[in-house]
């Protein structure tokens, strides 16, 4: 109990609002790669999904500071992203013809996909702030920064899906919000690091609106391709 004290629970504060923020990315991803499923296997999709990516990013806070550190990986991680929203911004009814249970798994495979891509700051973000706090309580904060992930994520990808259902623009909304994380993680790349002599931040705004207008840009090329 002695740790319980200011530290602890600004830190708790600070995950928290780091967890409600740092979630829509992924519910975003969730609720666009499950779009077309039925609802009992959208359920399904969204509970794994989300499950499979928390777990993932316990295993990832082991490594993620050292991971970050890795020249090109985030690019690649940016790239990856690009092609997820391209994908998911025009996505056709091919599960519905490859079957349910087919659907479902892909859908799980695209949310794990990106969530790779774009966990690692989510869990540097959630680590940092639980170092404010005493050392013997960094891990438990740890652990509830990504346990609050999970209802968030699943909250938020419900929401999602029922307004993508009314208002379809979203989607397009949701595909350039993956475009426009790409962006940002792209110029933070250790590969790039003193390339750059502009305000960083500017920068990654800048770039994260480019990659938001890739996306969209090459998801509607996609589209009319595919409806010629």
């Amino acid at each position: 109990m002695e740790h319980l004290d200011a530290a602890f629970f600004f830190a708790l504060l600070k995950i928290v609002w780091a967890d409600i923020l740092l979630s829509g990315d992924n519910a975003v991803v969730i609720a666009l790669a499950t779009r077309k499923l039925p609802p009992r296997r959208q359920r399904q999709a969204i509970v794994g999904g989300a499950a499979a990516a928390i777990l993932m990013r316990v295993t990832l806070a082991l490594f993620a500071v050292r991971l970050l550190e890795l020249p090109w990986l985030k690019l690649v991680g940016a790239a990856l992203l690009v092609w997820i929203g391209t994908k998911l911004m025009n996505q056709a009814d091919e599960e519905a013809e490859v079957g349910e249970a087919d659907g479902l798994w892909a859908a799980v495979r695209t949310i794990l996909l990106a969530d790779l891509a774009m966990s690692l700051d989510n869990v540097v973000a959630i680590a940092a702030a639980a170092s404010a706090a005493a050392a013997p309580m960094r891990p438990i904060l740890l652990l509830i920064g990504l346990g609050l992930s999970i209802p968030l994520i699943i909250f938020g990808s419900t929401l999602l899906l029922r307004l993508m259902q009314r208002f379809p623009a979203i989607i397009t909304l949701g595909a350039a919000l993956l475009g426009f994380v790409a962006g940002e993680m792209a110029v933070t790349d250790a590969a790039l690091r003193g390339w750059f002599d502009t305000n960083l931040h500017d920068l990654a705004f800048t770039v994260g609106i480019a990659g938001a207008i890739l996306v969209v840009a090459l998801g509607l090329i996609r589209s009319r391709r595919g409806s010629a």
